[in-house]
């Protein structure tokens, strides 16, 4: 068995579903490999994401488990014998893992969710308007680093899911740049938010009963529910989060934020007056 030097986030998804089911069955390690016919530490590596599993052994811990969610196990299947080579892995050794985790995260996606409330999401940002962000970090980054974050940022924004972004007006207001990168990212938000796959709504400052947001946070949806994914960033890199109670709790927090904000067709008409402000 070959172990991997490090596991992606998808990897180690399937890796903590696996252990969840092991333990909601009430089984040790041990005891689960007994019933493979294992050794122990052959669990204990599949649990780290440090070793693959097969579909057929899959399946096999799935009945042991006593797991009887097809779907859900059909899905786990999937994410075990996925072999894609996206287009992240180029920029393997060149950029900090997280970014090409995301990446991953976000090809396998069904939907996106997005909140925002000091910049403009990543995935709608033109690239003077990214590379004002990445220029702003401590410590500060080489030309060469700004301009690789750059061509990841724009190859990330190729996608074609449903993508819902809530943007608090602050972000629009902020610049991060110079006045003409706001007003430029202003009419690419206006042209985003037309296209059949992309809704953008806004949060004005003096929206009555805004106070669900703790900060920016990203909803992707996976195949099923219970296989979503919530993203936080963090000051070193963002952070997974997958567990049920955090899931139904972004959930919430998502459609509370939605809520709160105008509608697409009424943001628009809001972006509208922000650029011609500029």
């Amino acid at each position: 068995m070959v172990k991997r030097r490090e596991p992606t986030a998808r990897q180690m998804r399937l890796a903590t579903e696996l252990r969840r089911l092991r333990e909601a069955a009430g089984l040790n390690a041990r005891q689960a490999a007994a019933l493979l016919g294992v050794a122990p530490a052959q669990i204990t590596h599949i649990e780290s994401g440090l070793a693959g599993v097969s579909e057929q052994r899959l399946r096999r811990m799935a009945s042991h488990y006593a797991c009887t969610d097809h779907d859900f196990i059909d899905a786990l299947v999937a994410m075990a014998t996925d072999r894609t080579h996206g287009w992240w892995e180029k920029y393997r050794g060149l950029l900090p893992t997280p970014f090409l985790d995301l990446s991953e995260l976000e090809h396998h996606a069904r939907f996106l969710r997005h909140v925002a409330i000091l910049y403009v999401p990543g995935l709608l940002q033109t690239e003077d308007y990214a590379r004002a962000v990445f220029s702003s970090r401590i410590p500060e980054l080489t030309a060469d680093e700004i301009e690789l974050r750059i061509q990841h940022r724009k190859a990330r924004q190729q996608f074609t899911i449903p993508y819902e972004a809530v943007v608090h007006e602050a972000a629009l207001r902020i610049r991060v740049g110079d006045r003409a990168t706001s007003r430029a990212q202003l009419t690419r938000l206006l042209e985003l938010s037309e296209a059949d796959h992309i809704t953008v709504r806004i949060i004005p400052f003096d929206l009555d009963g805004f106070a669900s947001a703790a900060g920016t946070m990203t909803y992707v949806g996976g195949p099923l529910p219970k296989l979503d994914t919530v993203v936080r960033d963090q000051l070193h890199g963002s952070a997974f989060l997958d567990s049920e109670a955090q899931l139904t709790t972004y959930r919430r927090s998502f459609r509370k934020v939605e809520s709160a904000s105008l509608d697409p067709d009424r943001s628009r008409e809001f972006v509208h007056r922000l650029a011609k402000e500029l």
